[in-house]
């Protein structure tokens, strides 16, 4: 079981959508008047005169008041909102609120033609790395909280290695649609949130869940992360390793400390992330490294990226990749006020490019993928591992024909 335990302490407050709703009163409208009015009132077209319907306003006789009428929360909103606080040893009073999310699965189908993976598992709900460009956001705007508070309301998932063991038991399959049924799927670990955030050292929720598949034989597995905190598992991930396919990712945007410490204010320092790269390797452990995403202007200047890829190489790194910065509507309004405020003379840009549809132009995608080819190329890389080392399904097969002994 989890090490999280459910509380009986403080509630989030009930959060509602508002529904405007017309509220019948008398007193904002004016009569409809007479056809011939009596002498002293009132003609039509005069001041103060109005014709009092709800078509035709005016400053005279206003329109029908509009009252907010909540509706009932539903799904992980509803869940959210009925989360007890978390109790936490932190005393630092930046720390984020921490609540228990009595969540119904742990592991989730992703139908995406777009990325390598058919499941997910994040073991927390927000991220106290508060990354500016974090597309997650969108997942606290789920819960009917403001994208905003992200990095400041981390939801911790119960009981996850229980909810893993049925799920992976139900729902999994060592013979993935994709791979023509030769291959198992593929389960990805911290796409919305990282693993092994500050969160992990109180509550040990990836720690059960990575206990939980270390039982099982023939998974596919990776994990993505910001922290070094993950050579704290390496116990565990030698484990599953000997039974499963199991790959590593650790994301390295910038070598530049302040720059890193500037877009990700909380996440540990790029030296520390690529030690981390080199302690997993030595361990025998399969570890790439991450660029992504790389934003336009500020971390793809000539040779940063360059810079990034030998850094990782010297650690160990066995394979590199990198994407430029997609912004959800919900990113975007975290990001683009960031973009004024510290790089004004991008502002423009960003603003042309990505309120749109949320990618940079294709022909700049195409040039940044060309990039990272040569990079590749140039440091021996492979590119991202998945497919290469996922372990093959092992169906048995009907015999076609009778045993020696007739059996």
């Amino acid at each position: 079981m989890s090490p999280v335990l459910p509380l009986t302490t403080a509630r989030l407050p009930m959060r509602r959508r508002p529904v405007l709703r017309p509220v019948v009163s008398f007193l904002p409208f004016c009569p409809e008047p007479d056809p011939k009015p009596e002498a002293g009132t009132r003609a039509p077209g005069e001041a103060g005169w109005c014709k009092g319907n709800l078509e035709s306003p005016s400053a005279d006789c206003p329109p029908p008041q509009l009252q907010i009428s909540p509706a009932p929360l539903v799904g992980i909103a509803r869940l959210a909102a009925q989360s007890p606080a978390a109790e936490t040893k932190r005393q630092s009073a930046e720390k984020p609120e921490y609540f228990l999310l009595p969540v119904k699965s742990i592991l989730n189908r992703c139908d995406s033609n777009r990325v390598p993976f058919e499941w997910t598992i994040n073991p927390y709900r927000g991220c106290e790395f508060a990354c500016k460009y974090c597309y997650a956001r969108y997942t606290h705007e789920y819960m009917e909280i403001d994208g905003g508070e992200f990095e400041k309301k981390i939801f911790v998932k119960q009981d996850a290695a229980a909810l893993l063991a049925r799920d992976v038991s139900q729902k999994y399959s060592y013979e993935s649609k994709a791979s023509g049924y030769t291959q198992a799927e593929h389960i990805a670990i911290g796409t919305a949130t990282d693993p092994y955030q500050p969160a992990e050292r109180e509550y040990g929720v990836t720690r059960a869940c990575l206990e939980e598949l270390a039982k099982r034989e023939g998974l596919s597995v990776s994990i993505i992360t910001k922290s070094n905190q993950i050579v704290r598992d390496i116990d565990i991930l030698k484990v599953i390793t000997e039974k499963s396919a199991l790959t590593l990712n650790i994301t390295v945007t910038t070598l530049k400390p302040r720059l890193a410490r500037l877009l990700e204010p909380r996440a540990p320092r790029p030296d520390l992330r690529l030690h981390a790269v080199k302690e997993l390797r030595d361990a025998g452990l399969h570890v790439g490294v991450s660029a992504s995403p790389l934003l336009p202007g500020i971390t793809d200047q000539d040779g940063e990226l360059e810079a990034v890829a030998e850094a990782a190489k010297k650690a160990g790194a066995e394979w590199f990749f990198s994407g430029v910065l997609f912004l959800m509507p919900s990113s975007a309004r975290q990001f683009l006020p960031f973009i004024r405020e510290k790089f004004p003379r991008l502002a423009k840009q960003y603003q042309e490019w990505y309120p749109k549809n949320g990618y940079a132009p294709e022909e700049y995608c195409r040039k940044v993928s060309d990039r990272v080819r040569c990079i590749r190329e140039k440091f021996g890389f492979a590119a991202r591992p998945w497919e290469g080392i996922r372990p093959t399904a092992g169906r048995a097969q009907l015999s076609l024909g009778w045993a020696e002994d007739g059996r």
